[in-house]
């Protein structure tokens, strides 16, 4: 295992990446090419703040008395799993803590391997949650949404669900890219097929009031048109769809796209 990762960032008191609030470490270094990625400045590999196990370790314990029964660390990114040895040998040392660990992830580096499997498996075996994200459920459209196939992430979600691994799905509505029909349907059939634990559910209003908290009108609009389009789907009654967590949506998109699904949108209402 690797002492030493490339950290991009860290965020003391996290509420939205796991359960509880969250020490967050967001690494340095991704494959994947989000149209609307809200960190682009993490994609970069071999670069950012060379940071040891102890030193994050020591830095995370600082703040253990504001996390509770349910907080921890959460590991994020950029990519996780594009340092994975790193991680594995940080949750190791926060297990041997006590402290509760959920993993971050996209899954791009995911390898349906034998030798990738068992670096994987090790990571698991000190990981608490993990939060999966799916982009996309249409192969084609996921690469042309991210720069790679989809095929990795949904082998990757499969071994989750036959290691019994507690996951959460985390899928980005995006007004006019993720949010038709096809698409979200795509995203519960990949769903349905899991049978892993789904611990916790978000629900569309308490994202909106994230946006109103944060006070951005156009942020605060486009949610509430985003979750007027899922909510009248007949799909969304079904009780499959509760297992769907949209924890992101409009909230991270950068501000020139923004911009333009405001025109788009205000332009149709």
């Amino acid at each position: 295992m690797t002492n030493q990762g490339y950290i991009h960032s860290f965020e003391t008191f996290g509420s939205v990446d796991g359960p509880g609030v969250r020490f967050i470490i967001f690494m340095q270094g991704c494959p994947m090419r989000c149209l609307y990625c809200h960190n682009p400045d993490t994609w970069k590999m071999n670069v950012g703040e060379l940071k040891s196990v102890d030193e994050i370790v020591a830095k995370a314990l600082r703040y253990k008395n504001y996390w509770g029964k349910e907080g921890g660390v959460t590991v994020s990114g950029g990519e996780a799993l594009s340092q994975i040895q790193f991680v594995t040998a940080l949750f190791k040392a926060f297990k041997a803590k006590g402290v509760n660990t959920c993993l971050d992830t996209s899954a791009g580096p995911y390898r349906d391997s034998p030798e990738y499997i068992e670096l994987f498996d090790e990571l698991m075996r000190y990981t608490d949650l993990v939060l999966l994200d799916i982009k996309h459920s249409e192969p084609k459209a996921h690469k042309e949404l991210t720069g790679i196939s989809n095929e990795n992430i949904l082998a990757c979600a499969k071994h989750l669900s036959d290691l019994n691994k507690p996951v959460w799905i985390r899928h980005v509505l995006v007004p006019g890219i993720t949010d038709t029909k096809e698409q979200l349907e795509g995203v519960k059939k990949i769903i349905d097929s899991l049978e892993t634990q789904i611990t916790k559910e978000y629900y569309p209003m308490d994202v909106v009031a994230e946006y109103q908290m944060r006070k951005n009108a156009d942020r605060a609009y486009l949610a509430n048109i985003a979750w007027k389009m899922l909510l009248s789907s007949k799909s969304y009654k079904e009780s499959t769809w509760k297992k769907l967590i949209i924890t992101e949506a409009v909230l991270h998109l950068p501000e020139r796209v923004l911009n333009k699904f405001c025109k788009i949108i205000k332009g149709k209402n």
